[in-house]
């Protein structure tokens, strides 16, 4: 194993960074060059990704990195969230700003959905769970409005296919971020034109697939022109951040849980081949492209959204927390006063998500948090509590159980959740690596290059270059009681 520097571009719903991850035998080191905000912009009653702000503040970390790493650089790999995308037309110009998963416009979108497809056929071909802002029924939603940027579009790119798109010229659609769409048949690992046209939505705008770790090409003359950065080669790296966080799990062996903490929890386990059945259907479980031809078996659950949420608009109100502050209040707070179904649509784009939630302990007639320290803990404890659900349903579908949790990426700093995960489920919770997006990304790229083999071997390198700190699960009668409330609180929901 050589030494050598990748440029990792890692674009999250809050926030953007570019990193420079080194590689010297053994050992991973991260440096975050530049970090940006990002959010979304609200036009009308729509809401968009600004993104040509993203593309240039992109250009920023890249000249910055050029600036003091060019020598040793030896690729580029971006990742974002799922689902979003953008259109070029025939010109290959971009059309329009992109959507935002949390706009309305799909909003009830189920009801019309499945009078064009059942819903049972679409994930049979799927295998994806049903999310109203899924690039399947956002296309829908413009089908449906007889949306004129549909009617031109040439080509569908989710966004780091777009921004790989910008930087090197090349139109491919990368496996990870592709399977979040909901049209791909992961059988198959291609698009399904029977469910597409099913929609109404041209086939013709969905490229040819390819798998992450493919070098694109190198970046574009102009760019390098510009930044005076040498003609690097991209990779398209595992595009989807959850798929990169996965790849990035330390773990020595297959018989363990993920959750992938961040605004959202993706909690699943690897598989070989898909599983699709009825149970994993009713389970809301997906079947999403990983590394190497893996499987993510994942339920995507509402995470410190939830949290940050709160904390955004309280800091508005002029009360700042950081979220240290957040976690040492919630300690403060009683135990199991109030709890709440955290999949639930109410949480997903409220005005104030604090009010949000006092009323909906209110309608499940509970006590009302009354202040910021139950409310906070109210947040974690019912995380925790849906963790042991998902983890339950997991093994139930699968036929096995799994002992072992991996808590990865920024969730994993929150040494409270992550204690009250592995007292709700009873099992053993790995904390770390924090970095896990930039480093599963990052992995790729050196498997791309031939400076390691695997991403077995790119594991054994994140065990020997970064803190696991592990969680002994404290079995407490009251975390039983408190579950059983919650399933019920859940069920009531339904």
């Amino acid at each position: 194993m050589a030494s050598g520097s990748f440029i990792a571009i890692d674009l999250g719903a809050a926030s953007g960074r570019v990193m420079i991850s080194k590689l010297d035998k053994r050992r991973l080191t991260l440096q975050e060059i530049y970090r940006f905000p990002n959010k979304g912009i609200s036009i009308g009653n729509s809401l968009h990704w600004d993104i040509l702000h993203l593309w240039d503040q992109i250009i920023q970390g890249l000249s910055l990195a050029s600036e003091n790493y060019q020598q040793s650089i030896q690729s580029i790999g971006l990742d974002t969230w799922g689902v979003d995308f953008g259109l070029l037309d025939k010109n290959d110009v971009l059309i329009g700003n992109p959507y935002h998963y949390r706009d309305h416009r799909t909003d009830q979108i189920f009801d019309l959905a499945f009078t064009r497809l059942p819903k049972k056929q679409i994930y049979a071909k799927t295998g994806i769970q049903f999310i109203e802002f899924n690039s399947l029924f956002q296309l829908f939603s413009m089908v449906l409005k007889d949306d004129p940027q549909l009617s031109i579009a040439h080509t569908f790119l989710n966004l780091p296919d777009l921004f790989n798109f910008f930087l090197t010229g090349q139109k491919y659609n990368e496996f990870t971020i592709s399977s979040t769409s909901q049209c791909i048949n992961p059988n198959s690992n291609q698009w399904d034109p029977e469910l597409i046209s099913a929609f109404g939505i041209p086939t013709q705008i969905f490229g040819t697939i390819i798998q992450p770790g493919t070098i694109l090409g190198k970046i574009r003359p102009p760019i390098t022109q510009r930044l005076s950065l040498s003609q690097l080669p991209v990779v398209a790296s595992s595009g989807h951040d959850t798929a990169s966080a996965v790849a990035a799990v330390p773990a020595s062996q297959s018989d363990y849980i993920y959750i992938s903490s961040g605004t959202w929890s993706l909690m699943g386990i690897e598989l070989n081949k898909p599983l699709i059945n009825d149970e994993s259907l009713n389970a809301g479980l997906s079947n999403e492209g990983g590394v190497e031809n893996k499987i993510r078996f994942l339920k995507n659950i509402s995470g410190l959204w939830l949290l940050q949420e709160c904390r955004r608009i309280w800091n508005l109100q002029g009360v700042t927390f950081s979220y240290d502050d957040l976690t040492e209040l919630a300690k403060s707070a009683k135990p199991f006063k109030s709890l709440i179904a955290v999949n639930d649509k109410r949480f997903m784009s409220p005005t104030d998500m604090s009010t949000e939630i006092q009323s909906f302990c209110k309608e499940t007639s509970q006590p009302i948090p009354g202040d910021k320290a139950t409310i906070i803990r109210c947040i974690l404890e019912s995380l925790a509590l849906e963790y042991r659900r998902v983890a339950e349903q997991i093994d139930q579908v699968v036929g096995k159980y799994f002992s072992v949790i991996h808590i990865i990426g920024g969730g994993s700093k929150n040494t409270l959740l992550n204690q009250f995960a592995a007292d709700a489920t009873g099992r053993i919770v790995l904390a770390g690596p924090v970095e896990a997006t930039v480093i599963g990304n990052t992995l790729v790229q050196a498997i791309a290059v031939g400076e390691i083999t695997s991403l077995s071997e790119g594991r054994s390198v994140v065990r020997n270059s970064f803190e696991i700190v592990e969680y002994e699960p404290k079995h407490s009668d009251a975390w039983d009681e408190a579950y059983f409330r919650y399933l019920t609180i859940c069920d009531s929901q339904t």
